[in-house]
């Protein structure tokens, strides 16, 4: 959903994105699908890790050093327990 400006190298061919992050996040058809995919197994998410959201002073900090496999997730469950 993100694009990339410039050209491509070695032969690879850079198609433009219609889409964008923004336009995507209100696309809860979308959103839904992927969703259900990840739940189903068909989508692998790459997940490094899974912080309380009290610690997001923390995750920011690790992004920024680089070197993550996979995605830092904010889980704000006990922020808004149900």
């Amino acid at each position: 959903m993100r694009g990339r400006p410039g050209p491509a190298a070695r032969g690879i061919r850079v198609c433009p994105v219609t889409v964008t992050v923004t336009d995507g996040i209100t696309d809860t058809e979308r959103l839904d699908t992927l969703r259900r995919q990840a739940g189903e197994g068909v989508l692998t998410p790459h997940v490094a890790d899974v912080l309380p959201a009290d610690r997001a002073a923390e995750a920011h900090r690790r992004l920024e050093a680089g070197g993550l496999r996979g995605r830092l997730v904010l889980d704000f469950s006990a922020a808004f327990p149900p």
